[in-house]
């Protein structure tokens, strides 16, 4: 066979309909993070609060870390009606998405001088909304493939990593291009949020149930206490150390917990630094939304076909350096001051690494999932990494005003940032291969 009909083999994968509904559950797990991040964030700055406060309202993005401990309801609890028409896993995604619509409406009545405390609220509530249907989504896209099927499992994260920027960058440029120059405020552009999430809803009502779900039979509410405790907490994670062992299980975690810790911190104070640096809402949503969301769909896609061909562990690696390097784009944007040229470089730049570190990160710690505690393992992973992100970068804004708004410096220290996870990367790999015994996928 030779490898261009090899290349062309890879990229039938992404016809399959089972991997294209991944794009569209995808496109509302990174929507929310728009009404909870981005678009808040603008809101809040133009209201004229400190990037301290911004920064603090991050901390929202802290329920992603911990929704492994709710995630064996979702595992286990059917939810009446909806269960017995939509199965396990679309049911709680409708569910969290009609949530997440009627939150935005609510958060469209509110002024954010005189509520701020409320909007907070409000903004919790719709990130727990988000990361409860995380874990549901998350569980259908590892089921949707057998556990033979681990280049699938590769071709899915990257389908999914495309869909979520999709969601977070391509409709995340609405809000920002219509209050731009228009007599639109940021309470209307919420309610058309509002829209786009039940849109999103009716697509998940025609999707087909995900093929290899092996959730338990009993719900939570049919055990005793101490086998529902044993059931839904201990076997899950008494479970990933023993098929993995205690070494290669805490290696595991110390990686999923620094990897994305760096670009979480620039992430964080990006609108701000956006705005402070000169460029307007228009450009915003241009440059970091909508050229964002077709640079990572392209990447994303194109990063799965190298991970499969190079293997896990070396697609973590040179993506990780990659990732590094990007952040420096950002810094010499402090240095030169709003320059589209240097800005669409620097999205360019961001977006491919972003994509490609991420289809890795996903397709690696989906395939270390027992699949009888799909969604809890895989939510308890993805929590860990989250953690990482979202406490430690609720901070970004308090390390911006320590070192006296010193834009340049502070992108630098995101780029050191993920440099121990690369170095951890080094033994994790030679644990995992004594361990098993296999080759690098």
């Amino acid at each position: 066979m030779s490898e261009q009909h090899t290349l062309i083999t890879d990229l039938k994968v992404y016809r399959q309909p089972r991997v294209i509904a991944l794009f569209f559950l995808a496109l509302s797990s990174g929507f929310p993070w728009v009404m909870i991040g981005s678009a808040l964030s603008a809101w809040l700055q133009e209201a004229g609060l400190s990037r301290s406060v911004i920064g603090y309202f991050g901390a929202v993005f802290a329920v992603y870390s911990v929704n492994f401990l709710w995630s064996p309801i979702v595992d286990s609890v059917k939810l009446p009606l909806l269960h017995r028409w939509l199965g396990q896993r679309r049911s709680w995604i409708v569910l969290c998405q009609v949530t997440i619509a009627a939150l935005c409406i609510f958060i469209s009545t509110l002024s954010i001088a005189d509520n701020l405390h409320l909007v907070g609220i409000t903004a919790l509530l719709i990130a727990v909304s988000s990361a409860t249907q995380d874990i549901a989504i998350d569980a259908y896209r590892i089921e949707t493939f057998s556990e033979s099927e681990g280049r699938m499992q590769s071709a899915g994260a990257a389908m999914a990593t495309s869909g979520w920027w999709s969601g977070y960058a391509g409709l995340g440029a609405i809000p920002f291009l219509l209050v731009d120059g228009t007599t639109w405020q940021w309470q209307d552009a919420y309610i058309v949020l509002a829209a786009l999430m039940l849109a999103l809803a009716t697509v998940t009502l025609v999707l087909k149930p995900a093929r290899y779900t092996q959730v338990k039979a009993e719900t939570i509410a049919t055990l005793s206490l101490v086998k529902r405790v044993s059931t839904v907490i201990v076997e899950p994670i008494s479970s990933f150390f023993k098929r993995n062992g205690v070494k290669l299980a805490m290696q595991i975690l110390l990686f999923v917990f620094l990897f994305k810790i760096g670009e979480a911190f620039l992430g964080r104070m990006s609108i701000v630094f956006y705005k402070e640096i000169g460029f307007s809402n228009e450009q915003i949503g241009t440059y970091s939304k909508l050229v964002t969301w077709w640079i990572t769909i392209i990447f994303s896609l194109l990063g799965g076909l190298v991970t499969l061909r190079i293997g896990q562990f070396k697609g973590l690696l040179i993506a990780g350096i990659a990732m590094a390097g990007s952040n420096l784009m950002f810094a010499w944007i402090a240095n030169v001051g709003p320059s589209e040229h240097l800005f669409l470089a620097a999205v360019l730049v961001d977006g491919f690494t972003s994509a490609w570190s991420t289809v890795a990160f996903v397709g690696f710690i989906s395939f270390l999932c027992d699949r009888t505690f799909t969604a809890t393992q895989y939510a308890l992973l993805a929590s860990l990494s989250t953690f990482g992100r979202t406490t430690l970068s609720a901070y970004s804004g308090v390390l911006v005003d320590k070192l006296d708004g010193n834009w340049s410096l502070f992108f630098v220290l995101t780029s050191l940032a993920i440099l121990p996870s690369l170095l951890l990367l080094g033994y994790l790999k030679r644990s995992y291969y004594a361990h098993w015994g296999a080759n690098d996928r």
